[in-house]
């Protein structure tokens, strides 16, 4: 990919293919920014991955506290609603989702790209599974401070939990950067498209065969997500360490 966007378009087309462009033509990459609006798809995928990130943490962290340190009825039926919302994939949903947004007039908007995520079923999993492993003793010290259960959340669970949740934000960057089924549904106007659709139909406006100005749009989509994971790795593999995940 990172080759190709450095190619001319001749040497795409050479065989055998060529690895090491003669002369990087970094001009691929202006080329590629302008096919279309892509500040305003950059700036849509930002918003939407972001917000989504925010919404989830602030659903996630108080139900998975809920169901990995509490006692109330119901709890095994609630969780196991939980993991079934986890094997339920979006494309069964769109349906019912897109005409429930189109009824409320959101089409044109953001919004229906990032309520239908403000909660993660795989993230309450994997985060009630680190939060089991903090010891009770540790949580009731803190009540005998007099300390509230948000402050328990923000004072002990969450700093404790910093890997768990750095791999929860990973995987919802990731996902929601680089969703294309949803977006492309949900959406039909270049104003709040994400980066994704916009790198799509650079096939359209660029021709099929203009794959060094399509691979150097990709190599824009990927490397946040690069950059990303380079803060995150380490901290990926403590969480699922200790959370007892094969």
């Amino acid at each position: 990919m990172i080759s190709t966007s450095l190619q001319t378009f001749q040497e795409t087309l050479s065989f055998p293919p060529t690895m090491i462009p003669a002369v990087p033509q970094w001009t691929n990459f202006a080329a590629a920014m302008k096919a279309g609006p892509f500040m305003t798809y950059a700036k849509n995928s930002l918003i939407i991955t972001v917000s989504i990130l925010v919404l989830q943490l602030a659903v996630m962290i108080p139900a998975a506290y809920a169901f990995a340190k509490y006692r109330f009825a119901g709890k095994p039926l609630l969780f196991g609603m939980v993991l079934l919302a986890f094997m339920i994939p979006g494309q069964v949903t769109f349906i019912p989702v897109y005409i429930m947004m189109a009824d409320w007039g959101l089409i044109k908007t953001l919004l229906p790209q990032i309520i239908p995520f403000m909660s993660s079923a795989f993230g309450i999993f994997l985060l009630r599974q680190y939060f089991m492993q903090i010891p009770e003793e540790l949580i009731e010290a803190a009540r005998l401070d007099n300390a509230s259960e948000f402050k328990i959340i923000w004072k002990l669970m969450i700093p404790m939990s910093k890997a768990a949740l750095a791999t929860i934000a990973l995987f919802s960057f990731v996902s929601h950067w680089n969703d294309y089924f949803w977006p492309l549904i949900m959406t039909d106007s270049a104003p709040v498209r994400p980066l994704t659709i916009g790198i799509a139909m650079l096939r359209e406006t660029e021709g099929i065969s203009n794959w060094h100005i399509i691979m150097a749009g990709n190599v824009v989509l990927v490397v946040p997500i690069l950059l990303v994971y380079l803060f995150c790795s380490k901290q990926i593999v403590k969480a699922f360490v200790y959370s007892g995940i094969k």
